[in-house]
């Protein structure tokens, strides 16, 4: 991913607790702000989802997609755009480290968004951090809601690359 936005955040769960959150789509309306559908259409033989249909509402971003996904079992998923009515091309990763024992994990985000209509490029890194933020803000509490043991973060941060 040539130009995207990146965040990190550490959560008190491990890898296994939040990529379990994570491969829940059915899920995801109840903690990810912007994904109002999530339908998985394809699973692997993993079964994990190969490809998922989503209805997105990202502000200046508002599309219904499909994208593939990639797992590298509990550390990482990346996933790309397949069909799109807005997107040209919509790519992104998570890629979970544990800390320390196990306990917890930090979480790290990376998205890359490029819509069809022109759009000036600090509109699509705004939308991008508004996805990422909501997003982490959302896992985190969603995985420490149902894990055991959860605290409170230990940090978090948001950068663009």
């Amino acid at each position: 991913m040539a130009d995207h936005t990146r965040s990190s955040i550490t959560i008190e769960a491990s890898p296994a607790a939040v990529m379990g959150v994570i491969s829940d789509f059915a899920r995801y309306p109840e903690w990810t702000g912007e994904v109002k559908e999530a339908e998985v259409v394809r699973v692997g033989a993993d079964g994990r989802a190969e490809q998922v249909r989503l209805l997105l509402d990202a502000g200046a971003i508002k599309d219904e997609h499909t994208l593939a996904y990639t797992w590298e079992g509990d550390r990482r998923v990346s996933w790309t755009l397949v069909t799109s009515q807005m997107l040209r091309s919509l790519d992104g990763t998570y890629l979970l480290t544990p800390i320390g024992d196990g306990s917890a994990t930090e979480v790290s985000y990376q998205l890359a968004v490029d819509v069809k209509i022109p759009m000036l490029g600090m509109i699509k890194r705004k939308a991008e951090k508004v996805i990422i933020d909501r997003a982490l803000s959302g896992l985190k509490q969603r995985v420490e809601d149902i894990s055991p043991g959860s605290g409170p973060a230990r940090g978090e941060g948001t950068k663009k690359l």
